[in-house]
């Protein structure tokens, strides 16, 4: 490019990508709403429930896994066809697993509900493989992450609104006579799949810039395996997203248990809104403290200013009440919810300290989170309630940072590495099944243990695991 050529506006394109995490985040997090809607229908135990997160998280791996194998043999498949008709095509293969909601509340059926989920989460693993990469290279390398994370953001008011909207429509619009059944499904996800039918009529009506890379041949066939920083990001992305998901399936059912709260079900679901909440306020300061914003005072101030903002945001919808057909707001009193303000102040400390530095604050968010479960998992009543809550704070920016690290310098590689990491999503099949057979047999409470080993890999990861170089060249404190 000579100096007298302009650089490209990728707003809305951004604008645009945005969206697809909005609508992804808020699909995958109803999941919450469904393990103990599934759990109390179908009679199911914790481990059963967490049957859900497994069909879900496990297409990611499988359908990763099978675009990392044709890419190999046959070439990146995004590099063909290109961005845009590779989420038009999963935008519509979510809005299909959406609607076999349908038949599944029709047959009563728990393995059709199953199947459904993972259609659904076939559309949601093409939607992140193409996504994250585009979204990370519309505009310029060293603000990748920032980037990220600002979709991220955006992911999080999905996530934030899917357990409160989830929870009125099953709980109080579609119950009937009060009571919650399997019919209470069907409306809601035929409004979600049109909601992803429309978005994909968006997408093809909209200007997307078409990056492709030349695939290069080589003699390594791993491809993007052969880079050392990305293995060690593949562990660390199953890792966060097991844990992640692991305790969001079962902070309804924590925050039931009578040692800690005793709220029924759908007072709680509102209350996910927290969780969710903290993920998008972290999310949000996240791209502000690793822009390339010239001021750190200014910095600091815009995140301060956000955190209120959010905070404020998720006071006002977690108040929202219908009782029999009305709406009503019930506000928590500013002792109650002083310690989520103390969580908040907390976060902000930790991104100060990790000044700016994606790996830092990585392994600082980490430890933070070691902190939290183990209160969560032996304190009790309001203290464990807003220890577990506030994970969703420092869960915030483990999955742009790690993404954005574990493919750095991957060149052509890009979108084979997008897929491998996607693959790692697995995690959330996994970790939430090993946490729930915890809760059978140790109760939902100390169940909270087992997400701890995650991020004490993730700080592994912020602190060496990402430096490492491609092929054989690990540096002496990782061969040691």
């Amino acid at each position: 490019m000579t100096t007298n050529e302009a650089t490209p506006d990728y707003r809305k394109p951004f604008i645009t990508i945005t969206m697809l995490f909005f609508l992804w985040g808020f699909i995958t997090v109803m999941n919450d709403v469904l393990i103990p809607y599934l759990k109390d229908s179908f009679s199911l135990s914790y481990f059963q429930a967490g049957l859900v997160q497994f069909a879900f998280f496990g297409a990611f791996f499988f359908v990763s896994l099978a675009y990392y194998f044709i890419s190999l043999s046959s070439g990146d498949p995004i590099n063909r066809i290109g961005y845009k008709l590779s989420i038009i095509i999963a935008l519509l293969i979510c809005g299909l697993g959406c609607a076999m909601f349908y038949p599944a509340a029709e047959f009563r059926a728990y393995p059709f509900f199953l199947g459904a989920l993972f259609l659904l989460a076939t559309g949601v693993t093409l939607l992140q493989i193409a996504a994250n990469p585009y979204a990370a290279i519309l505009g310029k390398p060293e603000t990748a992450s920032s980037r990220l994370n600002l979709a991220q953001g955006v992911n999080s008011l999905g996530t934030t609104i899917a357990p409160i909207a989830g929870g009125l429509l099953l709980y109080k619009v579609f119950a009937t006579n009060g009571e919650v059944t399997i019919d209470s499904i069907k409306i809601p996800y035929l409004i979600y799949g049109s909601l992803f039918v429309l978005l994909a009529i968006i997408v093809w009506r909209s200007h997307l810039p078409s990056f492709t890379k030349e695939e290069e041949s080589t003699s390594n066939s791993l491809g993007a395996l052969r880079f050392p920083h990305l293995r060690f990001g593949m562990v660390a992305i199953f890792m966060y997203v097991g844990g992640e998901v692991a305790i969001g399936s079962y902070l309804i059912n924590f925050m039931k248990h009578e040692d800690i709260m005793g709220l029924p079900e759908a007072t709680a679901s509102i209350y996910l809104a927290y969780y969710w909440g903290g993920a998008m306020i972290g999310r949000l300061c996240g791209a502000i403290s690793l822009s390339d914003m010239s001021s750190q005072s200014s910095k600091y101030v815009a995140m301060i200013a956000t955190a209120v903002a959010v905070f404020f945001v998720v006071y006002v919808v977690t108040a929202i009440r219908l009782d029999d057909g009305v709406f009503a707001m019930e506000f928590m009193s500013p002792s109650q919810v002083a310690p989520f303000f103390l969580l908040i102040a907390i976060n902000f400390l930790a991104f100060v300290f990790g000044q700016g530095n994606a790996a830092r604050v990585l392994w600082v968010f980490s430890i933070s989170m070691i902190a939290l479960l183990c209160i969560a998992a032996f304190a009790g009543g309001s203290l464990a309630f807003w220890a577990a809550l506030g994970t969703g704070l420092f869960n915030s920016i483990m999955w742009s940072n790690i993404f954005t690290l574990a493919i750095k310098d991957l060149r052509q590689h890009t979108s084979q590495g997008s897929s491998l990491l996607v693959m790692m999503i697995v995690g959330g099949a996994i970790v939430p099944l090993i946490m729930g057979a915890a809760a059978d047999s140790i109760g939902i409470q100390l169940a909270f243990v087992v997400p701890i080993i995650n991020y004490v890999y993730i700080a592994f990861y912020g602190l060496i695991g990402h430096r490492v170089g491609e092929d054989t060249e690990i540096q002496p404190e990782i061969a040691a």
